[in-house]
């Protein structure tokens, strides 16, 4: 038995009312690939964070190769070995890849060398990439290969990588996986984040799960079902969402050959969009990345304007309409990026809250905040669901990822929308969690709300759809009935080649 590549013995970590991390202790070997589990809020990002050097615990110890390892910031610890991606990319659009790679270097060389240098390490682990490329013309399968690629430059022993495939089609993640493991193989350890269970199963050897900071369980994911790692992770049986029954009633929103152009360089033009979306009923719209799901949640929320008669809500024009005025009249959205854009990070949740509710929740009286109002609805979002924090007083970004996905998604569907827009409403958030919003919106259809969940995963698609329809290129298919939809059918609507005539609903 060799030692270890890196252990952590006894790490603990506390903020102001919360402990984010509680003697934890695990080793990871040479070329492992070792699951880290557990739900939103369960430690998982101060634990890799304390490895990269972002946070400094309060007791406990890491020794890297036997060696004392104390990271005082991220230079040290990819000096020493350990390198990260990010969930979020840290990349500039209106820069190529080679400089984009540059800026992440202590003392770059030529432009000429490192494009060689990325040419050579993207033949060698088969991920295509042009270091001449503009990075906001990438996709986000290939952003991410940037990333991979200026970790790889620096030869890592350890590579930790947060949620990697929440943003890549299977056929991305095929080819990331595939590099895995060619890097494991050579011996390079991987510390692996994410919530999509059944790809831990495939990849990693070793899972550890952690529960409220603690180390529950150690598991082998290949002998292990992805429900029974769930409940590892939550402590309990895990809740099933209930598709129960309902009445579609009429036409609450229609499209009428919505066309809008991006509202920048790197962006998707809209094009000739038709669709009628029914009371109590979920429309399901994939699509993959970067095909104008951002530009349609800004064209149905009010944030991009469009042509007056392009847009009807119960047969009125609102295409010119402002997003505050579309939420008087029931119309609201939650866009995909929560921090900056659902979410302002250094403002309260309180504060967060008012920043959409303040129409429909009545916050305000001649220009007057309720903030006592206003506190007490972010207190009945943050136990409606399950939003892991101190209290509606703290700051936006001291949750995690998951924790103010919850919190966004909630503060949407607690003020009762007739329609509700929703991007991406699970990414990043753990098997319990996503199923809890997966029923929060079944639940608002059931109430008659009309919901149109855009989503990046199938299987939440299928799972709560009535019906589906597939984005590609700005252009939208016509909605078919979700039930019975091969995988083949979707794939084919996915990629623009089936049925990509826009048409109105028949349903």
């Amino acid at each position: 038995m060799t030692d270890p590549l890196l252990r952590l013995t006894g790490l603990t970590k506390a903020y102001p009312g919360v402990i984010a991390n509680k003697d934890v202790s695990f080793d990871i070997g040479r070329g492992e690939v070792h699951a880290l589990l557990g739900e939103n809020g369960a430690g998982k990002s101060t634990l890799v964070k304390t490895i990269y050097g972002l946070v400094k615990p309060d007791s406990g110890k890491m020794t890297l190769e036997g060696a004392p390892f104390q990271p005082a910031e991220p230079r040290a610890a990819r000096a020493a070995g350990v390198a990260m991606v990010f969930q979020h990319f840290s990349l500039f659009d209106a820069m190529n890849v080679a400089e984009n790679i540059a800026l992440g270097m202590e003392n770059p060389p030529a432009q000429s060398e490192i494009a060689a240098r990325v040419l050579a390490v993207s033949d060698q682990y088969g991920l295509p990439l042009d270091p001449s490329r503009i990075v906001g013309e990438l996709s986000a399968g290939e952003r991410q290969r940037v990333e991979i690629i200026r970790c790889l430059l620096q030869d890592p022993k350890l590579l930790i990588m947060d949620e990697p495939t929440s943003v890549l089609t299977p056929q991305e993640v095929a080819i990331l996986f595939e590099t895995l493991r060619k890097l494991s193989a050579e011996g390079t350890a991987i510390l692996y984040i994410s919530h999509k269970l059944e790809e831990i199963r495939a990849l990693c050897e070793t899972a550890t799960v952690l529960r409220l900071g603690e180390v529950v369980a150690t598991c082998d994911p290949r002998a292990t079902s992805a429900r029974d790692m769930a409940e590892l992770m939550v402590g309990s049986t895990l809740h099933v969402p209930e598709k129960a029954a309902r009445d579609v009633g009429d036409v609450v929103l229609s499209l009428k050959n919505l066309s809008a152009k991006a509202p920048h360089r790197f962006g998707t033009s809209l094009r000739n969009i038709s669709l009628d979306v029914r009371k109590g009923e979920v429309l399901g719209i994939g699509g993959v990345a970067g095909n104008g799901q951002d530009e349609l949640v800004a064209a149905l929320s009010g944030e991009m304007p469009t042509g007056a008669d392009m847009l009807h809500y119960k047969g009125k024009a609102i295409g010119q309409m402002r997003p505050n005025e579309r939420r008087e009249i029931g119309l609201l959205a939650a866009p995909e990026e929560r921090m900056g854009h659902a979410a302002a990070p250094d403002m309260s949740l309180t504060e967060n809250a008012i920043m959409t509710a303040t129409t429909r929740q009545r916050l305000t009286t001649r220009g007057f905040l309720h903030w006592a109002k206003a506190r007490g609805f972010a207190e009945q979002v943050i136990k409606a669901f399950d939003v892991r924090t101190p209290g509606p007083q703290n700051a936006a970004r001291s949750l995690s990822g998951g924790n103010l996905q919850k919190f966004v998604i909630g503060r949407e569907i607690m003020q009762d929308p007739e329609v509700l827009v929703v991007n991406q409403p699970t990414w990043g958030v753990d098997a319990s969690a996503a199923a809890a919003i997966r029923q929060a919106l079944l639940d608002l259809a059931s109430k008659g709300a009309a919901v149109i969940c855009i989503s990046q995963d199938l299987d939440e698609l299928m799972e709560i759809s009535d019906r589906f329809a597939a984005l590609n290129e700005g252009r939208l298919s016509a909605p078919r009935p979700a039930r019975g939809l091969t995988v083949d059918e979707i794939g084919l609507m996915l990629g623009g080649a089936h049925d990509m005539e826009v048409a109105h609903d028949s349903a």
